[in-house]
Protein backbone atom coordinates (compact mmCIF):
# COMPACT_ATOMS: atom_id res chain seq x y z
CA UNK A 1 0.00 0.00 0.00
CA UNK A 2 2.72 2.52 0.78
CA UNK A 3 4.16 1.76 -2.62
CA UNK A 4 0.80 2.67 -4.22
CA UNK A 5 0.73 5.96 -2.36
CA UNK A 6 4.23 6.74 -3.44
CA UNK A 7 3.38 5.80 -7.04
CA UNK A 8 0.24 7.95 -6.95
CA UNK A 9 2.23 10.85 -5.56
CA UNK A 10 4.80 10.45 -8.30
CA UNK A 11 2.10 10.32 -10.99
CA UNK A 12 0.31 13.37 -9.56
CA UNK A 13 3.57 15.28 -9.35
CA UNK A 14 4.34 14.37 -12.95
CA UNK A 15 0.89 15.46 -14.07
CA UNK A 16 1.19 18.76 -12.17
CA UNK A 17 4.65 19.34 -13.60
CA UNK A 18 3.47 18.61 -17.12
CA UNK A 19 0.34 20.71 -16.61
CA UNK A 20 2.15 23.76 -15.30
CA UNK A 21 4.99 23.43 -17.80
CA UNK A 22 3.11 22.58 -21.01
CA UNK A 23 -0.58 23.38 -20.41
CA UNK A 24 -0.64 26.34 -18.03
CA UNK A 25 1.39 28.91 -20.04
CA UNK A 26 -0.49 28.74 -23.36
CA UNK A 27 -3.87 28.25 -21.74
CA UNK A 28 -3.28 31.14 -19.34
CA UNK A 29 -2.18 33.42 -22.19
CA UNK A 30 -5.11 32.43 -24.37
CA UNK A 31 -7.55 32.92 -21.49
CA UNK A 32 -6.06 36.30 -20.66
CA UNK A 33 -6.30 37.43 -24.29
CA UNK A 34 -9.79 36.04 -24.82
CA UNK A 35 -11.15 37.64 -21.65
CA UNK A 36 -9.55 40.99 -22.50
CA UNK A 37 -10.91 40.94 -26.05
CA UNK A 38 -14.32 39.82 -24.78
CA UNK A 39 -14.44 42.65 -22.25
CA UNK A 40 -13.48 45.20 -24.92
CA UNK A 41 -15.98 43.66 -27.35
CA UNK A 42 -18.72 43.88 -24.75
CA UNK A 43 -17.81 47.51 -24.10
CA UNK A 44 -17.97 48.22 -27.83
CA UNK A 45 -21.37 46.55 -28.17
CA UNK A 46 -22.73 48.59 -25.26
CA UNK A 47 -21.18 51.76 -26.71
CA UNK A 48 -22.93 51.10 -30.01
CA UNK A 49 -26.22 50.48 -28.21
CA UNK A 50 -25.85 53.74 -26.30
CA UNK A 51 -24.44 56.03 -28.99
CA UNK A 52 -25.81 54.82 -32.32
CA UNK A 53 -29.64 54.86 -31.89
CA UNK A 54 -31.50 58.12 -32.55
CA UNK A 55 -34.12 57.60 -29.86
CA UNK A 56 -34.08 59.91 -26.84
CA UNK A 57 -34.70 57.02 -24.45
CA UNK A 58 -32.17 54.29 -23.96
CA UNK A 59 -29.08 53.51 -21.97
CA UNK A 60 -28.27 57.23 -21.62
CA UNK A 61 -31.53 59.21 -21.93
CA UNK A 62 -31.40 62.73 -23.42
CA UNK A 63 -33.63 65.25 -21.68
CA UNK A 64 -34.05 69.04 -22.07
CA UNK A 65 -33.14 71.48 -19.32
CA UNK A 66 -35.06 74.75 -18.78
CA UNK A 67 -37.07 74.18 -21.94
CA UNK A 68 -34.12 73.52 -24.24
CA UNK A 69 -31.33 71.04 -24.84
CA UNK A 70 -27.80 71.96 -23.85
CA UNK A 71 -25.08 71.30 -26.38
CA UNK A 72 -23.93 67.68 -26.44
CA UNK A 73 -20.32 68.45 -25.52
CA UNK A 74 -21.34 70.50 -22.48
CA UNK A 75 -23.19 67.87 -20.50
CA UNK A 76 -24.62 64.87 -22.31
CA UNK A 77 -21.23 63.61 -23.47
CA UNK A 78 -20.18 62.98 -19.86
CA UNK A 79 -23.51 61.42 -18.96
CA UNK A 80 -23.02 59.03 -21.87
CA UNK A 81 -19.60 58.00 -20.57
CA UNK A 82 -20.92 57.55 -17.05
CA UNK A 83 -23.72 55.36 -18.41
CA UNK A 84 -21.15 53.23 -20.28
CA UNK A 85 -19.00 52.81 -17.16
CA UNK A 86 -21.98 51.91 -15.01
CA UNK A 87 -23.18 49.36 -17.54
CA UNK A 88 -19.89 47.75 -18.61
CA UNK A 89 -17.89 47.67 -15.34
CA UNK A 90 -20.37 45.82 -13.08
CA UNK A 91 -21.44 43.55 -15.94
CA UNK A 92 -17.87 42.44 -16.71
CA UNK A 93 -17.19 41.88 -13.00
CA UNK A 94 -20.31 39.75 -12.62
CA UNK A 95 -19.47 37.69 -15.70
CA UNK A 96 -15.89 37.09 -14.50
CA UNK A 97 -17.03 36.13 -11.01
CA UNK A 98 -19.64 33.75 -12.40
CA UNK A 99 -17.06 32.17 -14.74
CA UNK A 100 -14.56 31.59 -11.92
CA UNK A 101 -17.23 30.04 -9.73
CA UNK A 102 -18.47 27.84 -12.56
CA UNK A 103 -14.97 26.65 -13.47
CA UNK A 104 -14.20 25.88 -9.83
CA UNK A 105 -17.35 23.84 -9.50
CA UNK A 106 -16.82 21.89 -12.72
CA UNK A 107 -13.05 21.30 -12.59
CA UNK A 108 -12.44 20.79 -8.88
CA UNK A 109 -15.64 19.12 -7.74
CA UNK A 110 -14.51 15.45 -8.16
CA UNK A 111 -11.36 13.34 -7.93
CA UNK A 112 -10.29 14.65 -11.34
CA UNK A 113 -9.75 17.98 -9.71
CA UNK A 114 -6.39 16.69 -8.42
CA UNK A 115 -5.25 16.34 -12.03
CA UNK A 116 -7.03 19.36 -13.63
CA UNK A 117 -5.69 21.87 -11.15
CA UNK A 118 -3.24 23.38 -13.72
CA UNK A 119 -6.13 23.84 -16.15
CA UNK A 120 -8.24 25.47 -13.47
CA UNK A 121 -5.36 27.71 -12.41
CA UNK A 122 -4.70 28.75 -16.01
CA UNK A 123 -8.34 29.53 -16.74
CA UNK A 124 -9.17 31.24 -13.46
CA UNK A 125 -5.81 33.01 -13.29
CA UNK A 126 -6.30 34.31 -16.83
CA UNK A 127 -9.77 35.55 -15.95
CA UNK A 128 -8.64 37.24 -12.73
CA UNK A 129 -5.45 38.76 -14.09
CA UNK A 130 -7.30 39.99 -17.20
CA UNK A 131 -8.52 42.74 -14.89
CA UNK A 132 -5.14 44.45 -15.32
CA UNK A 133 -5.25 44.91 -19.13
CA UNK A 134 -9.00 45.56 -18.98
CA UNK A 135 -8.46 48.37 -16.46
CA UNK A 136 -5.58 49.75 -18.52
CA UNK A 137 -7.65 49.66 -21.70
CA UNK A 138 -10.55 51.29 -19.86
CA UNK A 139 -8.26 54.03 -18.57
CA UNK A 140 -6.83 54.57 -22.06
CA UNK A 141 -10.32 54.75 -23.55
CA UNK A 142 -11.37 57.19 -20.84
CA UNK A 143 -8.41 59.44 -21.59
CA UNK A 144 -9.06 59.15 -25.32
CA UNK A 145 -12.75 59.90 -24.79
CA UNK A 146 -11.91 62.95 -22.66
CA UNK A 147 -9.33 64.23 -25.16
CA UNK A 148 -11.70 63.91 -28.12
CA UNK A 149 -14.51 65.58 -26.16
CA UNK A 150 -12.18 68.36 -24.96
CA UNK A 151 -10.90 69.05 -28.49
CA UNK A 152 -14.45 69.16 -29.80
CA UNK A 153 -15.54 71.40 -26.93
CA UNK A 154 -12.65 73.80 -27.54
CA UNK A 155 -13.48 74.07 -31.23
CA UNK A 156 -17.14 74.55 -30.46
CA UNK A 157 -16.40 77.28 -27.89
CA UNK A 158 -14.40 79.11 -30.55
CA UNK A 159 -17.48 78.98 -32.81
CA UNK A 160 -19.63 80.30 -29.96
CA UNK A 161 -17.25 83.19 -29.33
CA UNK A 162 -16.95 84.06 -33.03
CA UNK A 163 -20.70 83.95 -33.63
CA UNK A 164 -21.47 85.99 -30.52
CA UNK A 165 -18.80 88.53 -31.46
CA UNK A 166 -20.04 88.76 -35.04
CA UNK A 167 -23.61 89.24 -33.88
CA UNK A 168 -22.49 91.97 -31.50
CA UNK A 169 -20.33 93.60 -34.17
CA UNK A 170 -23.22 93.72 -36.65
CA UNK A 171 -25.43 95.21 -33.95
CA UNK A 172 -22.89 97.93 -33.19
CA UNK A 173 -22.19 98.61 -36.85
CA UNK A 174 -25.90 98.98 -37.59
CA UNK A 175 -26.45 101.01 -34.39
CA UNK A 176 -29.23 98.59 -33.53
CA UNK A 177 -31.43 99.93 -30.76
CA UNK A 178 -34.23 97.82 -29.29
CA UNK A 179 -36.83 99.38 -27.02
CA UNK A 180 -40.34 98.54 -25.89
CA UNK A 181 -43.19 100.58 -27.41
CA UNK A 182 -45.76 99.65 -24.77
CA UNK A 183 -47.13 102.01 -22.11
CA UNK A 184 -45.74 101.76 -18.58
CA UNK A 185 -42.66 99.99 -19.93
CA UNK A 186 -40.73 101.86 -22.64
CA UNK A 187 -37.54 100.14 -21.45
CA UNK A 188 -34.44 99.42 -23.47
CA UNK A 189 -34.17 95.77 -24.50
CA UNK A 190 -30.88 93.95 -24.64
CA UNK A 191 -32.39 90.79 -26.09
CA UNK A 192 -36.08 90.06 -26.72
CA UNK A 193 -37.81 86.90 -25.59
CA UNK A 194 -38.45 84.73 -28.64
CA UNK A 195 -41.35 82.33 -29.10
CA UNK A 196 -40.86 78.84 -30.48
CA UNK A 197 -43.18 78.60 -33.52
CA UNK A 198 -43.83 74.92 -32.88
CA UNK A 199 -44.79 74.79 -29.19
CA UNK A 200 -45.02 78.55 -28.28
CA UNK A 201 -42.45 78.10 -25.50
CA UNK A 202 -40.59 81.35 -24.81
CA UNK A 203 -36.80 81.50 -24.91
CA UNK A 204 -35.07 84.34 -23.10
CA UNK A 205 -31.42 83.78 -24.10
CA UNK A 206 -31.48 82.84 -27.76
CA UNK A 207 -27.80 83.60 -28.40
CA UNK A 208 -24.70 81.46 -29.00
CA UNK A 209 -24.21 79.79 -25.63
CA UNK A 210 -24.00 76.42 -23.89
CA UNK A 211 -27.32 75.55 -25.51
CA UNK A 212 -25.83 75.78 -28.99
CA UNK A 213 -23.68 77.92 -31.25
CA UNK A 214 -25.73 78.07 -34.45
CA UNK A 215 -29.04 76.73 -33.16
CA UNK A 216 -30.79 76.13 -29.87
CA UNK A 217 -33.00 73.06 -29.72
CA UNK A 218 -36.31 73.67 -27.98
CA UNK A 219 -37.78 71.01 -25.72
CA UNK A 220 -40.19 70.21 -28.55
CA UNK A 221 -37.27 69.52 -30.89
CA UNK A 222 -37.49 72.70 -32.98
CA UNK A 223 -34.12 74.17 -33.99
CA UNK A 224 -34.09 77.94 -33.37
CA UNK A 225 -31.45 80.29 -34.87
CA UNK A 226 -29.22 82.07 -32.38
CA UNK A 227 -28.22 85.19 -34.34
CA UNK A 228 -29.92 87.74 -36.55
CA UNK A 229 -27.73 86.69 -39.48
CA UNK A 230 -29.02 83.11 -39.12
CA UNK A 231 -32.66 84.28 -39.08
CA UNK A 232 -33.50 84.91 -35.42
CA UNK A 233 -35.51 87.99 -36.46
CA UNK A 234 -38.06 85.72 -38.13
CA UNK A 235 -39.27 84.52 -34.74
CA UNK A 236 -42.02 86.30 -32.83
CA UNK A 237 -40.42 88.57 -30.24
CA UNK A 238 -41.72 89.87 -26.90
CA UNK A 239 -40.42 92.40 -24.41
CA UNK A 240 -38.60 90.63 -21.55
CA UNK A 241 -39.87 93.25 -19.08
CA UNK A 242 -43.60 93.55 -19.84
CA UNK A 243 -44.12 90.58 -22.23
CA UNK A 244 -45.61 92.91 -24.85
CA UNK A 245 -45.39 91.93 -28.52
CA UNK A 246 -42.54 93.59 -30.40
CA UNK A 247 -42.53 94.46 -34.11
CA UNK A 248 -41.23 92.04 -36.70
CA UNK A 249 -37.60 92.44 -37.74
CA UNK A 250 -36.66 93.88 -34.37
CA UNK A 251 -32.98 93.27 -33.79
CA UNK A 252 -32.32 93.28 -37.52
CA UNK A 253 -33.04 96.98 -38.05
CA UNK A 254 -32.70 99.94 -35.74
CA UNK A 255 -35.63 101.14 -33.68
CA UNK A 256 -35.81 104.93 -33.83
CA UNK A 257 -37.92 106.47 -31.04
CA UNK A 258 -39.33 109.82 -32.17
CA UNK A 259 -41.10 111.64 -29.31
CA UNK A 260 -43.54 114.42 -30.20
CA UNK A 261 -43.46 117.09 -27.50
CA UNK A 262 -46.06 119.80 -27.14
CA UNK A 263 -48.79 121.15 -24.96
CA UNK A 264 -52.55 120.54 -25.27
CA UNK A 265 -54.03 121.29 -28.72
CA UNK A 266 -50.57 121.97 -30.15
CA UNK A 267 -51.30 119.83 -33.23
CA UNK A 268 -48.99 116.90 -32.47
CA UNK A 269 -51.33 114.22 -33.83
CA UNK A 270 -52.07 116.21 -36.98
CA UNK A 271 -48.39 116.78 -37.62
CA UNK A 272 -47.59 113.10 -36.98
CA UNK A 273 -50.08 112.00 -39.63
CA UNK A 274 -48.79 114.65 -42.04
CA UNK A 275 -45.27 113.33 -41.41
CA UNK A 276 -46.34 109.74 -42.13
CA UNK A 277 -48.06 110.91 -45.31
CA UNK A 278 -44.90 112.67 -46.47
CA UNK A 279 -42.68 109.70 -45.59
CA UNK A 280 -45.00 107.35 -47.48
CA UNK A 281 -45.06 109.59 -50.55
CA UNK A 282 -41.29 109.98 -50.61
CA UNK A 283 -40.67 106.25 -50.08
CA UNK A 284 -42.80 105.39 -53.11
CA UNK A 285 -40.87 107.89 -55.20
CA UNK A 286 -37.52 106.30 -54.32
CA UNK A 287 -38.90 102.74 -54.63
CA UNK A 288 -39.05 102.15 -50.91
CA UNK A 289 -41.81 100.83 -48.71
CA UNK A 290 -43.54 102.22 -45.62
CA UNK A 291 -46.07 100.20 -43.63
CA UNK A 292 -47.74 100.28 -40.26
CA UNK A 293 -46.70 97.52 -37.90
CA UNK A 294 -50.20 97.22 -36.40
CA UNK A 295 -53.58 97.28 -38.11
CA UNK A 296 -55.07 99.69 -35.57
CA UNK A 297 -52.49 102.33 -36.41
CA UNK A 298 -53.31 102.05 -40.10
CA UNK A 299 -57.00 102.39 -39.30
CA UNK A 300 -56.33 105.48 -37.17
CA UNK A 301 -54.33 107.00 -40.02
CA UNK A 302 -57.03 106.19 -42.56
CA UNK A 303 -59.60 107.83 -40.31
CA UNK A 304 -57.41 110.92 -40.01
CA UNK A 305 -56.99 111.15 -43.80
CA UNK A 306 -60.74 110.87 -44.25
CA UNK A 307 -61.28 113.58 -41.63
CA UNK A 308 -58.78 115.85 -43.37
CA UNK A 309 -60.57 115.30 -46.69
CA UNK A 310 -63.88 116.33 -45.10
CA UNK A 311 -62.30 119.43 -43.61
CA UNK A 312 -62.89 118.18 -40.08
CA UNK A 313 -60.70 118.06 -36.99
CA UNK A 314 -59.07 115.09 -35.31
CA UNK A 315 -60.33 113.84 -31.99
CA UNK A 316 -58.40 114.84 -28.92
CA UNK A 317 -55.73 112.38 -27.75
CA UNK A 318 -56.65 110.46 -24.59
CA UNK A 319 -54.82 111.10 -21.31
CA UNK A 320 -53.33 107.60 -20.96
CA UNK A 321 -49.69 106.82 -21.66
CA UNK A 322 -49.26 106.32 -25.40
CA UNK A 323 -48.50 103.16 -27.31
CA UNK A 324 -46.00 104.06 -30.00
CA UNK A 325 -47.35 104.30 -33.52
CA UNK A 326 -44.95 101.86 -35.17
CA UNK A 327 -43.98 102.47 -38.79
CA UNK A 328 -41.71 100.09 -40.68
CA UNK A 329 -39.67 102.07 -43.22
CA UNK A 330 -37.79 99.94 -45.74
CA UNK A 331 -35.83 102.14 -48.11
CA UNK A 332 -33.32 101.18 -50.83
CA UNK A 333 -30.30 101.50 -48.54
CA UNK A 334 -31.71 101.94 -45.04
CA UNK A 335 -34.24 100.29 -42.77
CA UNK A 336 -35.85 101.71 -39.66
CA UNK A 337 -38.68 100.86 -37.31
CA UNK A 338 -40.02 104.23 -36.20
CA UNK A 339 -41.67 104.53 -32.80
CA UNK A 340 -43.78 107.69 -33.03
CA UNK A 341 -44.85 108.69 -29.53
CA UNK A 342 -47.81 111.07 -29.53
CA UNK A 343 -49.01 111.59 -25.94
CA UNK A 344 -51.75 113.92 -24.83
CA UNK A 345 -50.51 117.46 -24.27
CA UNK A 346 -51.76 117.30 -20.70
CA UNK A 347 -48.96 114.82 -19.92
CA UNK A 348 -46.44 117.64 -20.45
CA UNK A 349 -48.09 120.05 -18.02
CA UNK A 350 -46.59 118.47 -14.87
CA UNK A 351 -43.13 117.22 -13.92
CA UNK A 352 -44.49 113.93 -12.52
CA UNK A 353 -46.35 113.07 -15.72
CA UNK A 354 -43.28 113.93 -17.82
CA UNK A 355 -41.21 111.50 -15.72
CA UNK A 356 -43.62 108.71 -16.70
CA UNK A 357 -42.64 109.14 -20.37
CA UNK A 358 -39.62 106.87 -20.06
CA UNK A 359 -39.25 106.53 -23.82
CA UNK A 360 -37.46 109.88 -23.60
CA UNK A 361 -34.52 107.97 -22.08
CA UNK A 362 -33.67 106.35 -25.43
CA UNK A 363 -34.32 109.08 -27.97
CA UNK A 364 -31.67 110.65 -30.17
CA UNK A 365 -34.17 112.98 -31.82
CA UNK A 366 -37.03 115.15 -30.58
CA UNK A 367 -39.88 116.86 -32.36
CA UNK A 368 -41.01 119.92 -30.42
CA UNK A 369 -44.46 120.82 -31.73
CA UNK A 370 -45.15 124.47 -30.99
CA UNK A 371 -48.61 126.00 -31.18
CA UNK A 372 -47.93 129.62 -32.21
CA UNK A 373 -51.27 130.77 -30.85
CA UNK A 374 -50.21 129.60 -27.38
CA UNK A 375 -47.34 132.12 -27.37
CA UNK A 376 -48.14 135.15 -25.18
CA UNK A 377 -46.69 137.58 -27.73
CA UNK A 378 -48.90 136.19 -30.49
CA UNK A 379 -51.99 136.34 -28.28
CA UNK A 380 -51.30 139.97 -27.45
CA UNK A 381 -50.75 140.83 -31.11
CA UNK A 382 -54.04 139.38 -32.44
CA UNK A 383 -56.83 141.78 -33.27
CA UNK A 384 -60.44 141.05 -32.38
CA UNK A 385 -61.25 140.34 -36.02
CA UNK A 386 -58.36 137.89 -36.22
CA UNK A 387 -59.48 136.17 -33.02
CA UNK A 388 -63.02 135.82 -34.33
CA UNK A 389 -61.81 134.48 -37.66
CA UNK A 390 -59.54 131.96 -35.94
CA UNK A 391 -62.36 130.73 -33.70
CA UNK A 392 -64.54 130.25 -36.76
CA UNK A 393 -61.80 128.52 -38.75
CA UNK A 394 -60.15 126.31 -36.15
CA UNK A 395 -63.11 125.76 -33.85
CA UNK A 396 -60.87 125.39 -30.80
CA UNK A 397 -59.24 127.72 -28.31
CA UNK A 398 -55.44 127.88 -28.11
CA UNK A 399 -53.68 126.19 -25.23
CA UNK A 400 -53.12 128.08 -22.00
CA UNK A 401 -49.77 126.28 -21.62
CA UNK A 402 -46.78 128.38 -22.62
CA UNK A 403 -44.67 126.25 -25.04
CA UNK A 404 -41.50 127.40 -23.28
CA UNK A 405 -42.75 125.91 -20.00
CA UNK A 406 -43.59 122.64 -21.73
CA UNK A 407 -40.15 122.37 -23.27
CA UNK A 408 -38.42 123.29 -20.01
CA UNK A 409 -40.10 120.42 -18.15
CA UNK A 410 -38.94 117.98 -20.80
CA UNK A 411 -35.40 119.35 -20.74
CA UNK A 412 -35.28 119.06 -16.96
CA UNK A 413 -36.23 115.38 -17.26
CA UNK A 414 -33.71 114.76 -20.03
CA UNK A 415 -30.90 116.18 -17.91
CA UNK A 416 -31.35 113.23 -15.52
CA UNK A 417 -29.93 110.94 -18.21
CA UNK A 418 -26.30 109.89 -18.08
CA UNK A 419 -25.59 111.88 -21.23
CA UNK A 420 -27.45 114.89 -19.82
CA UNK A 421 -30.14 114.48 -22.45
CA UNK A 422 -27.83 115.00 -25.39
CA UNK A 423 -29.66 114.71 -28.73
CA UNK A 424 -28.48 114.33 -32.29
CA UNK A 425 -31.41 116.09 -33.92
CA UNK A 426 -34.17 118.39 -32.64
CA UNK A 427 -36.95 119.66 -34.89
CA UNK A 428 -38.99 122.67 -33.77
CA UNK A 429 -42.26 122.50 -35.69
CA UNK A 430 -44.42 125.61 -35.76
CA UNK A 431 -47.90 124.25 -36.46
CA UNK A 432 -51.04 125.90 -37.83
CA UNK A 433 -49.06 128.20 -40.09
CA UNK A 434 -51.86 127.99 -42.65
CA UNK A 435 -53.97 129.88 -40.09
CA UNK A 436 -51.08 132.00 -38.82
CA UNK A 437 -50.43 133.47 -42.27
CA UNK A 438 -53.80 135.21 -42.07
CA UNK A 439 -52.67 137.31 -39.11
CA UNK A 440 -50.49 140.38 -39.06
CA UNK A 441 -48.08 138.87 -36.55
CA UNK A 442 -47.56 135.65 -38.50
CA UNK A 443 -47.42 136.66 -42.14
CA UNK A 444 -43.60 136.23 -42.22
CA UNK A 445 -43.42 132.91 -40.38
CA UNK A 446 -42.59 130.81 -43.45
CA UNK A 447 -39.92 133.16 -44.73
CA UNK A 448 -37.62 132.62 -41.73
CA UNK A 449 -39.34 130.66 -38.94
CA UNK A 450 -36.32 130.76 -36.61
CA UNK A 451 -36.01 134.54 -36.83
CA UNK A 452 -39.77 134.81 -36.35
CA UNK A 453 -39.60 132.80 -33.11
CA UNK A 454 -36.62 134.85 -31.97
CA UNK A 455 -38.62 138.03 -32.49
CA UNK A 456 -41.32 136.67 -30.18
CA UNK A 457 -38.92 136.10 -27.30
CA UNK A 458 -37.99 132.43 -27.91
CA UNK A 459 -34.37 133.14 -28.76
CA UNK A 460 -33.08 131.81 -25.43
CA UNK A 461 -35.17 128.67 -25.85
CA UNK A 462 -33.69 128.03 -29.29
CA UNK A 463 -30.16 128.62 -28.02
CA UNK A 464 -30.81 126.13 -25.20
CA UNK A 465 -31.81 123.58 -27.84
CA UNK A 466 -28.65 124.40 -29.81
CA UNK A 467 -26.62 123.43 -26.75
CA UNK A 468 -28.64 120.23 -26.28
CA UNK A 469 -28.53 118.92 -29.84
CA UNK A 470 -25.97 118.56 -32.59
CA UNK A 471 -28.40 120.20 -35.01
CA UNK A 472 -31.69 122.07 -34.61
CA UNK A 473 -34.10 122.80 -37.45
CA UNK A 474 -37.20 124.98 -37.36
CA UNK A 475 -40.01 124.00 -39.71
CA UNK A 476 -43.29 125.82 -40.42
CA UNK A 477 -46.11 123.28 -40.76
CA UNK A 478 -49.75 123.34 -41.67
CA UNK A 479 -52.32 121.38 -43.62
CA UNK A 480 -50.97 122.98 -46.79
CA UNK A 481 -47.29 122.36 -46.02
CA UNK A 482 -45.34 121.03 -49.04
CA UNK A 483 -44.92 117.29 -48.77
CA UNK A 484 -41.41 117.40 -50.25
CA UNK A 485 -40.07 119.74 -47.57
CA UNK A 486 -41.88 117.81 -44.86
CA UNK A 487 -40.45 114.52 -46.16
CA UNK A 488 -36.95 115.97 -45.94
CA UNK A 489 -37.59 116.97 -42.33
CA UNK A 490 -39.01 113.56 -41.39
CA UNK A 491 -36.09 111.75 -43.00
CA UNK A 492 -33.64 113.98 -41.16
CA UNK A 493 -35.34 113.44 -37.79
CA UNK A 494 -35.43 109.66 -38.30
CA UNK A 495 -31.83 109.51 -39.51
CA UNK A 496 -32.90 108.34 -42.97
CA UNK A 497 -31.62 109.38 -46.37
CA UNK A 498 -34.64 110.40 -48.44
CA UNK A 499 -33.10 111.90 -51.55
CA UNK A 500 -35.91 112.61 -53.99
CA UNK A 501 -35.66 112.55 -57.79
CA UNK A 502 -38.41 115.09 -58.29
CA UNK A 503 -40.94 117.34 -56.63
CA UNK A 504 -43.79 115.68 -54.81
CA UNK A 505 -47.39 116.81 -55.09
CA UNK A 506 -48.13 118.99 -52.03
CA UNK A 507 -51.82 118.11 -51.88
CA UNK A 508 -53.54 115.84 -49.40
CA UNK A 509 -54.32 112.34 -50.65
CA UNK A 510 -57.72 112.48 -52.37
CA UNK A 511 -58.73 109.00 -51.21
CA UNK A 512 -57.73 106.19 -48.90
CA UNK A 513 -55.67 104.47 -51.59
CA UNK A 514 -52.78 106.61 -50.41
CA UNK A 515 -52.86 105.08 -46.94
CA UNK A 516 -49.71 103.06 -46.14
CA UNK A 517 -50.54 99.39 -45.71
CA UNK A 518 -50.29 97.44 -42.51
CA UNK A 519 -47.61 94.79 -42.50
CA UNK A 520 -49.24 91.51 -43.53
CA UNK A 521 -49.32 88.76 -40.96
CA UNK A 522 -46.23 86.74 -41.62
CA UNK A 523 -46.67 83.05 -42.24
CA UNK A 524 -45.45 81.14 -39.20
CA UNK A 525 -41.83 80.23 -39.67
CA UNK A 526 -41.55 76.49 -39.93
CA UNK A 527 -38.53 75.37 -37.92
CA UNK A 528 -36.64 72.21 -38.69
CA UNK A 529 -35.89 69.64 -36.07
CA UNK A 530 -36.94 66.29 -34.68
CA UNK A 531 -39.69 65.44 -32.27
CA UNK A 532 -38.86 64.97 -28.56
CA UNK A 533 -38.82 61.19 -29.11
CA UNK A 534 -35.47 61.57 -30.88
CA UNK A 535 -32.19 63.11 -29.79
CA UNK A 536 -31.27 66.43 -31.43
CA UNK A 537 -29.17 66.17 -34.57
CA UNK A 538 -26.23 67.79 -32.79
CA UNK A 539 -26.31 65.13 -30.10
CA UNK A 540 -26.42 62.32 -32.63
CA UNK A 541 -23.59 63.84 -34.66
CA UNK A 542 -21.50 64.19 -31.50
CA UNK A 543 -22.16 60.61 -30.46
CA UNK A 544 -21.32 59.19 -33.86
CA UNK A 545 -18.14 61.26 -34.05
CA UNK A 546 -17.01 60.01 -30.65
CA UNK A 547 -17.83 56.39 -31.46
CA UNK A 548 -16.03 56.59 -34.80
CA UNK A 549 -12.97 58.12 -33.18
CA UNK A 550 -12.94 55.56 -30.38
CA UNK A 551 -13.17 52.81 -33.01
CA UNK A 552 -10.59 54.04 -35.50
CA UNK A 553 -7.82 55.05 -33.10
CA UNK A 554 -7.57 51.65 -31.31
CA UNK A 555 -7.82 49.87 -34.66
CA UNK A 556 -5.08 52.01 -36.15
CA UNK A 557 -2.92 51.50 -33.05
CA UNK A 558 -3.36 47.71 -33.26
CA UNK A 559 -2.47 47.62 -36.95
CA UNK A 560 0.65 49.71 -36.40
CA UNK A 561 1.70 47.45 -33.53
CA UNK A 562 1.25 44.33 -35.64
CA UNK A 563 3.13 45.95 -38.48
CA UNK A 564 6.15 46.52 -36.25
CA UNK A 565 5.99 43.13 -34.54
CA UNK A 566 5.54 40.96 -37.61
CA UNK A 567 8.48 40.53 -39.99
Amino acid sequence: MPILYVLAAVVWTAVMWAGFVYVFPPLFGITLAVVTVAAFGYYYVIACRALVPAGAAGLSPVKPSDGRYRHYLVGQVWRDWLALVREVGPRVHRMADASVRRLTTVLLRGWWGFFLFPVWAALCGGIVLAAVPVVLIGAALTVLYAVVAAIGLAGWLVCVALLAGLDRLLSIRGRILQTCPHPSCYRRIGLPVYVCPRCTRRHGRLVPSTAGAFRHVCACGARLPTTVALGRYRLTAHCPHCAGRLPDRIGRVRVEPVPFIGGPAAGKTTFMFLAIRALHARSREIEGHVAFVEQRHQQAYAGAVAEFARGGRLAKTGPELPLATMVDAELPHEHRILYLFDPAGELFTGAASVEALRYLDHSEALVFVLDPFALPEVQRSLTEDERARLRTTSGEAPSDEDPSDTLQRVLNDLRSRKDRGRQRRVAVVVTKTDLLLGTSVGRDVRADPRAWLDSLGLGNTLRTLDQLAEEVRVFPSGLDAPISALADLVGWVAGLTLSARGALIPDLPPDLSEVPPALPLRDPWRPKGRTPDFVPLGHQAGRWTLLTTLSLIPLATSLLTLHHLLP
